[in-house]
């Protein structure tokens, strides 16, 4: 690889051009210019049905705080892990492939109205099991909860910063996004750059939302799922099934990959959630974009 190529891989930091599309990929994200212009929602429900005895055979292991989410997420990157092209994102009207597997979450200190919010970020391998997702994920929210994050002292200190100022520098910080100058420590840091984002409402008591798309930074997809609950199906001979279901909502952006490549995707992840004991060991082999 040349100098040149090697300077433009790390201005890219966060992946690399794909460049062998169909030109009417090329010319959606000039056409639709924002992820307000290129949404596009799914709505579907997990069979849950395995889960529960999964939690609890997990908890019984030592894992005792794992749940829903842990699954829900292990699901997500191990479905990444086999269709990277949901993994891409928009740069500069340009579309990258992403060169990781970058999970991001809020949470709440206490579950209380008034209580402060941050921000967890982390990168997922690719080969990860749900037990590696446990415990990175508990490890950093934990680690949230009891102290500041690195977000939270950026966020404070521009939020010293008057009005006018900070309308300007947010003016340079998204002109510096949208060439891919943004230094990669900062994209690390920031909530809005990422592979997707999962909220649940389940912890609230409400239905899942469809949660909007930042039109800031690039995450492409963002999750979110709500309780489980049941239900009796009848069936062809007149008796009657029980299922455990958990409907989820998913706001993604059209220009990444096409409603086929989507649909394959939520497949997999909706097989994945309702065989959870394929998560207990990594994929057989792991997917790259094409070029």
């Amino acid at each position: 690889m040349s100098n040149k190529e090697n300077k433009k891989k790390k201005l890219r930091g966060e992946g690399r051009r794909v460049r062998s599309l169909d030109p009417m990929n090329y010319v959606a994200p000039y056409i639709m210019k924002t992820r307000t212009d290129s949404t596009n929602y799914i709505e579907g429900r997990f069979d849950v049905g395995k889960c529960d005895a999964y939690i609890k055979e997990k908890r019984a292991a030592g894992l005792t705080e794992f749940g829903y989410m842990h699954i829900i997420v292990a699901a997500y990157t191990r479905m990444l892990s086999q269709h990277p092209e949901i993994n891409r994102f928009i740069r500069g009207q340009k579309i990258y492939a992403r060169n990781c597997i970058e999970f991001m979450i809020v949470v709440k200190r206490e579950m209380k109205v008034n209580a402060p919010e941050t921000c967890v970020k982390l990168i997922f391998p690719p080969e990860s099991t749900a037990e590696d997702i446990y415990k990175m994920l508990n490890s950093e929210i934990e680690t949230a909860r009891n102290s500041e994050s690195s977000f939270d002292d950026t966020a404070k200190l521009l939020n010293y910063i008057p009005g006018l100022v900070l309308k300007s520098a947010m003016w340079f910080i998204n002109l510096f996004d949208y060439f891919g100058w943004l230094p990669r420590k900062l994209t690390k840091l920031s909530p809005f750059h990422g592979s997707f984002a999962i909220t649940s409402m389940a912890s609230l008591g409400i239905p899942p939302i469809y949660h909007h798309l930042y039109n800031f930074g690039n995450i492409p997809v963002f999750l979110a799922f709500g309780n489980k609950y049941v239900v009796y199906e009848p069936k062809s001979d007149g008796s009657v099934e029980k299922f455990k279901y958990m409907d989820y909502r998913v706001t993604c952006d059209e220009r990444i990959a096409d409603g086929h490549a989507y649909s394959v995707a939520m497949r997999l992840l909706n097989h994945l959630v309702r065989n959870p004991e394929l998560l207990d060991s990594p994929p057989e082999k792991v997917i790259e974009d094409i070029p």
